[in-house]
Order: C-alpha cells, then sequence, then structure tokens
C-alpha cells in the first residue's frame, strides 16, 4: 500500500472508528432493555401417568425438542395439585380443568385457552334405575380423588340436587382406583371428568355392567354454571359394529385448560399454542376440525399474548423462520433504536465531516500565509525573514497529501502562496530602487 493510500485510509478511520464507538455504545445502552431469550427448560403439570391430560402432554414434547427446548413432564393428582404446584412456582405450566376455584394467592394465573371438552361422565351400574341425578340420593358415589378436578365439580352438581355425604356415601376415589370398585359392584356410581381417549373412560364404556348416565336437564345445568356446556355423544360412536352407545347420550363438559403464571416467556406463548392446534385441533367425539384450541371456557382470565395470537394467529416471523432464529429477531427489534437514532445522522454527518477534515489540511495553511502577507503590510517592506517564512510554508504545502477530489483546494492553497510571493518580490524590487 502507499504512502498516499495509507494517510486516505487513515483519515476514513479515524472519521468512522468514533461514530462506530458511538453506534456500540448505543446498541450496548438499548441491549440492556432486550428481553432475555426463552428458557430451554420447561416443567408441564399433567396429572395421573394413565389419564388425558399426561398423554397429550406428551404430544407436546417431540415438537418443542425439535425447537431445542425441553419439556419435563411433573405427574400430579389431578388440577388442584396442577394449580398448586404453578401458584409455588413448581412447574411453568399445567393442564387444568376449567370451573374449578382454587386457592392462587401466591401467584396470577393465566390461560392460555381451552383445549378440548372434557365431558362428566357419570357411570352407573347396570342394575341403578335411576333417570335423574336427584335420584342418586343414598347411592355409594364415587366423587373424585382429592386434588383432582372431578371432585369439586362433582360435588357441586351433587349438591345442586340435593346430595351430599349427610344423605349418601361420597367417596373420594377416582381413576383406576373407582373403576375397579364400580365394576366389582362395591359402588353404585362413580364420576369422572376426562377425555373420551382416557383408559378409564375407554374401559367403562365398554363393559356391559356399567350403564353411562344421560343428563336429560344439560340445557338447565348450562344455565345454573356456566363453565359447563352440553355436549350430545352420538349414537354408535364408541363401536359401530356393537352399536355403543345404543343412542345419543347427552353430557355435560368442562374443558382442558393450558395455564401458567405471568412469568411465562411470552415468545412460548405462541410456539405452544401452534403445537396446541396440532394436537387438539383434529375433529373429535365433541368437537370439529380446527376447532380447538379456542379463547372461551376458561379456568382463569385470558393471557393477552394468548388473545393477540386467537385474533391474528402466529407472530410473521415464527410463519417463515425456526423458532430460534425468530425469537432471536423479535428480541433484537430493539435494537434498531440505535440504528434509527445513530445511523441516520451520521450517514448525513459523516460526509461533511470527512470532507472539513481533508480541507482543513489545506485551509490550516493560510493561517501563515496571512500573517507573511499582514506583517509585510505593517512592515512595509519584504524582509528576508518574511521570504523564508513564505519558503517554509510552500516547502511543506509541497508534502500535503490529498485524494484526487480534493486536489482543487490543494492547487487554489499553492496559487495564493505563489500570489503572496509575488507581492513580496514586487516589495523588494520597489525598495531596491
Amino acid at each position: 500500500m502507499t504512502e498516499k493510500m495509507r494517510k486516505s485510509t487513515g483519515d476514513v478511520i479515524k472519521v468512522i472508528f468514533p461514530a462506530v464507538l458511538l453506534i456500540l455504545f448505543g446498541f450496548w445502552l438499548t441491549y440492556q432493555f432486550v428481553k432475555p431469550a426463552p428458557p430451554s427448560h420447561m416443567r408441564m403439570a399433567t396429572g395421573a401417568p394413565s389419564g388425558a391430560y399426561h398423554k397429550f402432554a406428551q404430544q407436546y414434547v417431540a415438537p418443542l425438542a425439535a425447537e431445542g427446548i425441553t419439556l419435563e413432564l411433573v405427574p400430579s393428582n389431578g388440577t388442584l395439585d396442577n394449580i398448586a404446584l404453578l401458584s409455588r412456582g413448581e412447574v411453568d405450566i399445567a393442564f387444568v380443568q376449567s370451573g374449578v376455584l382454587a386457592d392462587t394467592s401466591d401467584k396470577q394465573l393465566w390461560s392460555l385457552g381451552s383445549l378440548y371438552l372434557e365431558p362428566i361422565w357419570v357411570f352407573v351400574r347396570d342394575s341403578s334405575a335411576v333417570q335423574l341425578f336427584s335420584e342418586f340420593q343414598g347411592l355409594r358415589i364415587a366423587v373424585g380423588a382429592p386434588g383432582s378436578g372431578t371432585r369439586p365439580v362433582a360435588l357441586e352438581l351433587l349438591a345442586a340436587n340435593g346430595i351430599d355425604a349427610a344423605n349418601s356415601h361420597l367417596l373420594d376415589i377416582g381413576g383406576v382406583e373407582a373403576t375397579q370398585k364400580l365394576v366389582n359392584g362395591e359402588l353404585d356410581a362413580a364420576l369422572f371428568i376426562a377425555s373420551p381417549q382416557a383408559e378409564t373412560i375407554g374401559h367403562l364404556n365398554k363393559t356391559e355392567s356399567i350403564k353411562l348416565f344421560s343428563f336429560q336437564r344439560a340445557e338447565a345445568y348450562t344455565r345454573l354454571f356456566p363453565h359447563l356446556s352440553a355436549v350430545v355423544m352420538p349414537q354408535g360412536i364408541i363401536d359401530l359394529s356393537k352399536n355403543l352407545p345404543a343412542q345419543n347420550v347427552n353430557l355435560l363438559a368442562a374443558s382442558a385448560n393450558l395455564v401458567t403464571t405471568e412469568d411465562f416467556h411470552p415468545a412460548l406463548i405462541d410456539l405452544l399454542l401452534q403445537i396446541a392446534r396440532q394436537v387438539h385441533g383434529s375433529a373429535g367425539w365433541f368437537s370439529a376440525n380446527g376447532q380447538f384450541p379456542i379463547p372461551d371456557f376458561l379456568a382463569f382470565p385470558l393471557l393477552k399474548e394468548a388473545s393477540r395470537f386467537y385474533e391474528y394467529g402466529p407472530p410473521f416471523l415464527q410463519r417463515y423462520l425456526p423458532f430460534w432464529a425468530a425469537t432471536l429477531i423479535d428480541r433484537l427489534k430493539v435494537m434498531l433504536l440505535p440504528l434509527l437514532v445513530l445511523l441516520v445522522p451520521l450517514f448525513k454527518t459523516l460526509p461533511p465531516i470527512y470532507r472539513w477534515r481533508i480541507r482543513s489540511r489545506v485551509y490550516c495553511w493560510y493561517r501563515d500565509i496571512l500573517a507573511v502577507e499582514k506583517e509585510f503590510r505593517k512592515v512595509g517592506r519584504a524582509t528576508a525573514q518574511l521570504v523564508a517564512e513564505l519558503e517554509r510554508v510552500d516547502n511543506e504545502v509541497k508534502q500535503i497529501d490529498v485524494p484526487l477530489s480534493y486536489a482543487d483546494a490543494l492547487y487554489d492553497l499553492r496559487l495564493h502562496i505563489e500570489l503572496v510571493r509575488e507581492t513580496l518580490l514586487d516589495g523588494q524590487k520597489i525598495e531596491q530602487k
């Protein structure tokens, strides 16, 4: 690299370097406001390993792993346990049944939406001649295990029909234990709130000695309990060859919610809801294709990020980019602030600054030239000292290197030096005469 090129490059660096430092400072400052990256590990409270919650949760593991997120499943006794785990901060997200009241004083909980309907299954011994729920009085009834979402809803419905522990045998058992006791004749009835895919529900629906109770007044229940909805299990949907059930069955249903806390990372909300569409969006016994997830039948208030998802769909970047790339860009978009605030003005000011720096190499010599001319006019004659000073300036100016685009200013300077030299020479001639 020639000396000229080195000097030109040095000028550019001296102008650009402070600007780069300013931009880096701006980035550092704004980086303090960048949201943290989504966690790579999550804990999800499910339910009993044999239940539908746990089975559905297992379907979230692979899609999340594909995005670099490990999902740890935490089995529990059910909805109330899940709420307690969330409230204590022991899990990040959980399946929760709607219509269950719980103490969440530790943390505010939020719903991401309903994932599917969970019918209230009331199974009775075939020998039990009951037509209305109020006729269950005096029977041995399994109302769900402590900590489950079944128990509070079961007690609520029974109480509305005048049934309580004072006039009936209410047993706090559920799941496999309640199923076995009902099949063995140790119970007259058992209530479950579960997906049709739950093992216990499938087993009882196909057991000949067990009958599924139909809510003849389902519409009345939905008016009295808004968190419940009325659904119909169509004739033959369990087994067409055996025509199970033999007729349409009216059921009540709660809904399974995906619930989290206000500390949950916003980017993961959109990702989870996209996975929820894949897992729960297919048509089922009680839903049409693409019906779920939905922002209805909620256990807790809907999180604002979830509301935006239902209204507008997934974020633009997550539709076309891998999750990690989309979230990185989304997190760093705040870094556009220094680009807009600093780069635009800098792009406008750097060229003038560069021009000023190059021209200053030339213009600074005018001070010496003017000093020589001013001294000449003051003393009225061209002294040897003035001539020598002008020659020094001329020699120095001849050493200046400037880019070709600024050569005109350099040659103007040399012309002006020559003009002052001629003035001094004229003065010497006059003095000699």
